[in-house]
């Protein structure tokens, strides 16, 4: 039997979503369809690779931030469902374009964040430095809206990054997440997709976009998402510089249930390590700077890892990627892909 789902993983180390469906499933209803979008990119996306192949992008960074280069499909372990693998990997790291979607929180205790976000400007040009990779900037509160359509030119982000406006209330993380994976899945495939997400930790408000649906959504999707959150606690800013990437894997191991629960409790981290991205924090100026530019040379280092599943069960499956070496690294790959049937 042959089955039909489109997915990469991430790039340079560092997880939401309207569901484009599942055989079965209904399409959701528009969040709000982005004003500046013309043609085809109106439309919702539809995933169509017709391949056997899932891509890993994997990043092996020692404990100084110095990426470990220069290995090869003998030096990892990967699991699929704990079965290993027989894998492949990309000589040379991902040196693809960037479509990246910037989704900034506006509602909530957001505004006392705004003068951080001002300065985010000037560092998204490390993602754009190449001169083909673009960006757009996505606002959000109770609901998304498209506040710069995608462009080449980092100074037209900032301008409106140095206006935000203050919005209500909600914190509609899920929806946001949907809605930016939607934009991203417009653009050329042989692009690597990216949503960076600055935001509070929980979900508030979001309508149209279950817990259940953005698990499967991002199994499927080849979007890396790297979430930068404020409000952090000391302790948890810790545990996340520390991991190793192998609390991820083992938390979402059983059911998509756990997950869900996770999502309750940290949506923006549980959906930067289901796709393979990383998941930080801070507190002052500097430390969210660093926190962007940490995520920037991340994108570009990763490792591909690619593999033909050896069991085609559809539903959540669970990866773990390790090195045959202890290189005292830690190692950042998706944690889970979706598979689901061809069709027609």
């Amino acid at each position: 039997m042959s089955f039909e789902f489109r997915l990469w993983g991430s790039l340079a180390c560092l997880s939401l979503v309207a569901l484009s469906a599942a055989a079965g499933a209904q399409q959701l209803p528009p969040i709000e369809p982005p004003k500046t979008l013309t043609g085809a990119q109106e439309q919702a996306p539809t995933i169509r690779v017709t391949t056997n192949e899932v891509l890993v992008p994997t990043l092996v960074e020692k404990r100084d931030g110095e990426v470990v280069y220069g290995l090869g499909a003998g030096d990892f372990v990967l699991e699929d469902n704990g079965v290993p693998q027989k894998i492949r990997v990309q000589e040379e790291m991902d040196t693809a374009p960037v479509s990246l979607v910037v989704a900034v929180e506006e509602g909530g205790v957001s505004a006392l964040e705004f003068d951080k976000l001002a300065k985010l400007g000037p560092l998204l040009d490390l993602f754009l430095a190449d001169g083909r990779s673009e960006a757009a900037l996505v606002g959000f509160d109770s609901r998304p809206h498209l506040l710069k359509d995608f462009t080449r030119h980092g100074e037209v982000l900032d301008e409106s990054l140095k206006h935000l406006e203050p919005g209500n209330g909600g914190d509609a993380i899920l929806d946001t997440v949907s809605y930016a994976v939607d934009l991203l899945e417009t653009q050329p495939k042989e692009f690597r997709r990216v949503l960076l997400l600055v935001s509070e930790e929980r979900d508030h408000g979001s309508k149209h976009t279950k817990p259940e649906q953005l698990v499967e959504r991002i199994g499927r999707s080849d979007v890396l998402i790297l979430s930068v959150s404020f409000s952090p606690s000391r302790a948890e800013l810790l545990h996340d510089i520390k991991d190793s990437g192998d609390d991820r894997t083992m938390n979402l191991f059983s059911t998509v249930a756990m997950i869900v629960q996770a999502f309750k409790k940290n949506v923006a981290k549980e959906v930067a390590h289901m796709s393979g991205g990383e998941y930080t924090t801070f507190t002052g100026d500097k430390g969210f700077e660093q926190r962007v530019v940490d995520a920037a040379k991340h994108v570009r280092n990763r490792y591909l890892i690619s593999f033909s599943p050896s069991d085609p069960t559809p539903g959540l499956h669970t990866i773990r990627v390790k090195t045959v070496e202890d290189y005292g690294a830690r190692i950042v790959a998706r944690a889970n892909y979706w598979l689901v049937p061809e069709q027609p």
